[in-house]
Order: C-alpha cells, then sequence, then structure tokens
C-alpha cells in the first residue's frame, strides 16, 4: 500500500519536502542543484525498482548531509531500515549496521591521508604474489592492476618464514604456501605450483621438478637426467608431456580458488634455444616442433601452462572476489 506520509525537513538554509508515489522524481524551484547522487544512494540501498517510489522537491537547498540524512530518515520510516548517516573528513557515509553502502565525495574529493589517518597511503585491496621473483610479480601486477588491486610480494615482508612445499601434488603445493601465507599476514595471497610432467614416466618429475637431480639440482642437471632417463625411448609419441601450472588465491576465513592448466608437447632428444629456463630447451611445444627456449617471452606468456592457467584465473577471480567482499 503507498504511503501518504508528507516528510519535511526545513532550516535556515535547507528545507526539503518528500513523500512515497508511483513514480520517482527529486525537483528543484533551483536550477543549479544536481541531485544525481541521490539516485545513486537508492540504488545502493536496493529501492531503486519499488513499487514505492521517492518523491522529493527541494525548496532550498545548502548542505547535500542534509538531503542524504532527510533522504535516509523517510527510507527508515517506510521500509522499516536502520540507516545511519555521518560526516567523515568532508565525506558524507551512509551504513546500516556494519555494512558501509554509501559514500558521497565534496567537488573535488578528499585528502586519503586526512580520511584513512596515517595508513592513507597504503589505502586499497591488494594482492600479495607468494614469490620473491620480481620478474614474476612484474607479469601478475600488469593483470591483477586491471582489477582495481595493487601487487606485493615477499619482498614486502622480510619476516615472513619460508614455507616448505612437502605436499605430494601441484595443488598440495600450492594451497600450502597461498593459505599459510595468508593466515600469517590476513592478507589475499596467490601462490603457484608448476613443473613437467613426462606421461612414459608416470608423471615425474612433477613435484620435483625443480629438484629432479637432487637437493642440489640446477637447469643443467635435471635436463642431463631428463634425458638419461628417457634414452631408451626412441618415438617422439612416446616421449608426450605438458607442462602444468596450478594458481591458488587464499583469504582468511574462506575457501580457496583453484586453477590449473596444461601445456601438451613432447620431451625433444636434444636442448635447443637461448631463452626461457628449467625444462624449456628440451620442451617440444605442440606439432610446432619448436622447442620452448626457442619461443620470446611473449610468445611463451600467451600460450604456456602458466598463462593459461592466469587467463583462466582473470575470468574466475573477480566473481570469487566479490563473494570475499560480501
Amino acid at each position: 500500500m503507498m504511503s501518504e506520509k508528507i516528510y519535511e525537513y526545513k532550516d535556515n538554509k535547507d528545507w526539503f519536502v518528500g513523500t512515497w508515489g508511483d513514480y520517482q522524481y527529486i525537483t528543484a524551484f533551483s536550477e543549479e542543484g544536481n541531485f544525481e547522487y541521490i539516485y545513486k544512494l537508492l540504488s545502493s540501498l536496493g529501492l531503486s525498482d519499488q513499487e514505492q517510489w521517492l518523491q522529493v522537491h527541494v525548496v532550498k537547498h545548502h548542505s547535500d548531509f542534509r538531503l542524504i540524512a532527510f533522504v535516509a530518515d523517510m527510507v527508515n520510516q517506510e521500509f522499516n531500515r536502520q540507516l545511519e548517516v555521518a560526516q567523515h573528513q568532508g565525506a558524507i557515509l551512509v551504513t546500516e549496521g556494519e555494512q558501509l553502502l554509501a559514500v558521497h565525495l565534496p567537488q573535488g574529493g578528499v585528502s586519503k591521508s586526512a580520511f584513512f589517518g596515517n595508513g592513507g597511503a597504503s589505502f586499497g585491496d591488494s594482492i600479495l604474489i607468494a614469490t620473491r621473483n620480481e620478474g614474476k610479480t612484474k607479469e601478475f601486477r600488469k593483470m591483477f592492476e586491471k582489477l582495481g588491486l595493487k601487487v606485493e610480494n615477499l619482498n614486502d615482508y622480510p619476516d615472513l618464514p619460508e614455507v616448505e612445499e612437502t605436499g605430494m601434488t601441484f595443488e598440495e603445493n600450492a594451497r600450502l604456501k597461498a593459505e599459510t601465507i595468508s593466515q600469517l599476514t590476513g592478507k589475499m595471497v596467490l601462490s603457484d605450483d608448476s613443473g613437467l610432467k613426462v606421461d612414459v614416466l608416470g608423471g615425474l618429475p612433477g613435484v620435483w621438478s625443480a629438484r629432479f637431480s637432487g637437493p642440489d639440482a640446477t637447469d643443467e642437471s635435471n635436463n642431463a637426467k631428463l634425458l638419461h632417463e628417457l634414452a631408451m625411448v626412441f618415438n617422439k609419441e612416446d616421449r608426450s608431456a605438458q607442462f602444468h601450472t596450478t594458481l591458488v588465491v587464499a583469504a582468511p576465513d574462506r575457501e580457496s580458488l583453484v586453477v590449473e592448466a596444461d601445456w601438451p608437447g613432447y620431451i625433444a632428444t636434444e636442448l635447443k634455444g637461448d631463452n626461457g629456463f628449467g625444462y624449456d630447451p628440451l620442451f617440444l611445444v605442440g606439432e610446432t616442433g619448436r622447442h620452448a627456449a626457442e619461443l620470446s617471452a611473449e610468445e611463451k606468456n600467451d600460450i604456456s601452462h602458466r598463462g593459461l592457467a592466469v587467463k583462466k584465473l582473470m575470468e574466475v577471480f573477480p566473481q570469487w572476489q566479490a563473494q570475499h567482499l560480501s
């Protein structure tokens, strides 16, 4: 049933009259006022599509705070809401319980340092990449900045302990690192675990890719061991393999996000190429005949296991993040 109540606020500088009707409008005697922020406020409150519509006439207008408070009071009375309106460092905040529903800024904005105190310079959501590799961090930064996230890495947290990757699968290792660091820091953390799986070797070297030839393994010794293990495997089809990446994003008190990707190919009989690292000189990319180490960084990032996993992550991360923030 439509309300017939008339609301009014009046002082020396502000005078508003309102009710609820069958269509929505905000009118004013003066053409100077821009009240688009009221419509945005109603949308943020879930009141932009109701059977009862806000109708306000602004006789005199000086204070945005007074107008927002007037509208909030109308909503509280009509819909039994508990909206509160407060001013903070020039901004107007609309809250309900523990939820911040809307922020109205004055023209020109407000100072971050004033609004957030001494932490203003570090304001904003961020994601911590569980690596000390600045090159890897740079690639993730390009992607996450498009989502409005600042990117940090373990070099920003020198006191964090090293997390031993004791898992038996890529996901176990990535989860272990991401979830442990997230618990220690209270931050959103991304970790990855990658490696080479050779079919004829039952998936080895797998999670032991980096230390396949022993605790003091190098790229050269790992490649030499792999060639030795496949010395009696002559057919290309029998030397099939995949580079694999598992990415895990963890945050406190919620289920982690997991994505995986494989890059299929074969193990060559000789090393070629000067780019890349690890097993790249031995990895034949699909049916191209090219070794991964012969690809440019741009070519590799576009089609590799890590590149494919990151593309998958970018598709599902925004929804996961939205659930995390709700």
